[in-house]
């Protein structure tokens, strides 16, 4: 058995956290510090210390599962894939390669994501994937494309956070969602800076805060809107810049100026005085950063509720600049990679439009196919699981479990058991591959090794450190087999680094460039930051076919964050120095038959132009309008979801490690003492709360740190306390993202 250490990152959110692991002989994994990976240094949250717990055998699947009238049993690969191959095939038949539909998760490394990708379009023909991150930024993502041209989590990395003057923290609580994060904000203050949060709760995360803003659930876009109305009204807008470097601002402050302070505190609930103040701590240092995350986002006007925020930067000239910007606080793992190379049903590899003939081309030429062969743009995943069992007959699931995790949950399980068909892959039997017709045991993080993008946009690589049990393969080879049963013979290798080197030439130009990216780089580098093009365009002025303004030329690849002492180093990694070392022109990789100068990454972006046509960033004007679902006399209470510490996503994995479980073990409903008063309710006691969609049903929380006017619930679990039985499947009309953050409810004591 190898027990030698390996260098990778956690399996589970954005931070992707770097860590040791090494098998020891009694079979069990240990997780050390790895304190040379800038994002983390080392810490880890319980998750992370915990994460090999569901590598044991007796925790995950390892064997395939077949249905066999009304119970699952075990079965060789063969008859398993068989079976998914006939029934695949069958539905394209009968109801032509629309009946069949892909979804993925976010947590595919992109060698899978882009596989996957690439199966539902060439081996399927299906329009009809997506995958979960949807419901993760693609509010953040629309709002930064129409701003900047371009979307990626964080512009900048996340070591300079602490060298700002101010950050505006919206709808994160980061100290227990990514809690290694959190010290960035800690140093922060330690440096003199300021932190300001917005959440309807105090949080952990708030408790940090200096000023904490507790808007009604729903109206942070009329927060927004206040406050540039102020940086207007108080002369704060930054001319010059806003002349030299946006467009739109006339029809984006006019906007603004019809939402005044005191409007917008009886929206908000958040008073003039607090809105004065807020603006004056970001306005009053040379630099600060507004960074956004689910609470915002999770919006059925999530794309315009983003906007307003960079608005508020571009106006007062915090974007682009050194230390300054906006920026989205990813959640999933590789909830950034998954849709830049082919899940998200309107996209190809390299972020490029499925809809632009140019990226069409490009892509397909990669793939040695017919541009026309490759389907158009498909449904967004709301609306994909919405048609399981009427236009979509049979569902490829992959690494996700949207009978916990979609809005409007038990009508997605009803449309889930609908089907035709189901078959899933994943690591444990989820709530969701518990009604499939087939199920997969596939390999996991440390059993595996490929890339994924963190919130920064540094592409990482993990490594695998020990070998998967017997019976168990990874999804690429899933893939490989699938294709081949289907006539694909060619075209889906199973190796990582080989699709990884085909990813390369298909992302080429695109505005999520990897094609000076390799395997060793990121080994020798700690994280490459895209975009990344395989050679530096002289004076970084690359050419990007399809994406709407050039390559490099938006990015400063290896620049510094300040003109003076700053180097991107945070004195421990090795990162920092690639930078430098590559902007030299010192360094080589490796492009295929050929050595050439590396391009160092860009790990800060737009500090020399936008990624728009004219290298100007948008103003776009948009203006308040209420949640879908506001309370009335029957449903008189808001209700907004969000996370735990402990537990991650829809819990399918955490909800199956001891140590866990014994910190959050169950559901709850958050709520006020004055409405717990009025419902009669002490603490523990069972609450159902209930919503035009359904009832879920958890013990009291009674904390005076939520609004008298909202409940809050976590979403991990299922049954009785399933927090999304609730939520409303409203969607953003450009990024299609459910609102899952705000929805009317009343409360209910539940009597013995």
């Amino acid at each position: 058995m190898q027990t030698t250490s390996t260098p990778t990152h956690c399996p589970y959110c954005a931070l992707q956290c770097g860590m040791n692991l090494t098998p020891a002989l009694d079979g069990t994994v240990e997780v050390s510090e790895r304190t040379d990976f800038p994002v983390n240094r080392g810490a880890l949250c319980g998750k992370g210390r915990t994460a090999p717990a569901v590598l044991a055998s007796n925790v995950r699947l390892t064997s395939p599962l077949v249905r066999d009238g009304g119970t699952l049993v075990p079965a060789s690969w063969d008859e398993a894939l068989d079976r998914i191959a006939e029934g695949l095939r069958r539905t394209r038949a009968e109801y032509g390669p629309d009946g069949v539909g892909v979804f993925g998760g976010g947590g595919l490394t992109n060698e899978k994501a882009y596989t996957l990708g690439k199966f539902a379009r060439v081996v399927l023909g299906t329009s009809q994937i997506d995958y979960n991150g949807r419901f993760c930024m693609s509010s953040a993502a629309a709002a930064g494309i129409k701003a900047f041209g371009l979307d990626r989590g964080l512009p900048f990395p996340l070591e300079d956070i602490p060298k700002t003057g101010c950050v505006i923290l919206v709808g994160s609580n980061l100290a227990e969602t990514m809690p290694p994060s959190l010290r960035f904000f800690t140093e922060l203050k330690e440096n003199g800076g300021t932190l300001i949060v917005i959440d309807p709760r105090r949080t952990k995360t708030a408790e940090q805060a200096d000023l904490h803003l507790a808007p009604r659930p729903g109206t942070d876009l009329a927060l927004a809107l206040g406050l540039l109305h102020l940086v207007i009204a108080e002369g704060r807008v930054d001319e010059e810049y806003v002349q030299e470097r946006t467009a739109g601002w006339e029809d984006a402050r006019a906007a603004a100026m019809a939402h005044w302070p005191e409007y917008v505190e009886r929206i908000t609930g958040v008073s003039v005085p607090e809105l004065r103040e807020t603006v004056r701590l970001f306005c009053e240092p040379e630099s600060a950063m507004v960074l956004t995350a689910r609470g915002p986002e999770q919006q059925s006007k999530g794309t315009d509720t983003v906007g307003a925020w960079i608005n508020l930067c571009l106006a007062t000239g915090r974007a682009g600049r050194p230390l300054s910007g906006y920026g989205c606080l990813t959640g999933q793992g590789n909830g950034q990679g998954g849709r830049e190379h082919g899940q998200k049903a309107d996209q190809l590899p390299g972020y490029r439009k499925l809809d632009d003939p140019a990226a069409r081309r490009h892509v397909a030429d990669v793939w040695g196919v017919d541009p026309d062969s490759l389907p158009g743009p498909g449904r967004s995943a709301y609306e994909l699981l919405d048609a399981l069992g009427t236009d979509i007959k049979s569902l490829l699931l992959m690494a996700s479990n949207p009978v916990v995790s979609a809005p409007r949950a038990a009508h997605i399980e009803e449309r889930i058991k609908s089907l035709d068909f189901l078959a899933v892959c994943d690591v444990v039997l989820s709530e969701t591959a518990a009604l499939a017709d087939v199920v997969l045991p596939v390999t996991q993080w440390a059993e595996e090794t490929g890339t994924t993008t963190n919130l920064e946009g540094r592409v990482l690589l993990r490594r695998q450190a020990i070998t998967p049990p017997d019976g168990v393969r990874s999804d690429l080879e899933v893939l490989h087999e699938l294709a081949a049963r289907l006539g694909v013979e060619k075209g889906f290798p199973t190796d990582p680094e080989e699709i990884f080197e085909e990813l390369r030439r298909a992302s080429a130009g695109g505005p999520a460039d990897y094609s000076g990216i390799t395997y060793r780089r990121l080994v020798e580098e700690n994280g490459v930051f895209w975009p990344c093009p395989a050679v530096e365009p002289e004076g970084l002025t690359g050419a990007q076919d399809g994406a709407g303004g050039p390559g490099a030329q938006w990015g400063a690849a290896g620049r510094p964050a300040s003109t003076g002492d700053t180097t991107g180093s945070t004195g421990d990694t090795t990162a920092s120095t690639a930078d430098t070392r590559a902007s030299t022109g010192d360094t080589k990789v490796s492009t295929g038959d050929t050595t050439s100068p590396a391009h160092p990454g860009t790990p800060r972006l737009f500090l020399d132009r936008f990624a728009t046509p004219d290298g100007r960033a948008r103003f776009v004007p948009v203006s308040h309008r209420a949640i879908a679902e506001e309370p009335d006399d029957e449903y008189p209470v808001l209700l907004t979801t969000g996370r735990v510490v402990a537990q991650y996503q829809s819990g399918a994995q955490t909800r199956r490690v001891a140590e866990l479980n014994a910190a959050a073990p169950g559901p709850f409903v958050e709520l006020h003492p004055r409405l717990a008063a009025r419902l009669g309710a002490a603490e523990g006691d069972p609450v159902a709360v209930v919503s035009r969609r359904g009832r879920a049903v958890a013990p009291a929380r009674i904390t005076d740190a939520i609004r008298p006017d909202t409940v809050f619930m976590p979403f991990h679990w299922p049954g009785e306390g399933r927090a999304n039985s609730l939520t409303n499947p409203a969607l953003d009309p450009t990024s299609r993202m459910p609102e899952f953050k705000a929805c009317a409810v009343r409360l209910e004591a539940v009597r013995p």
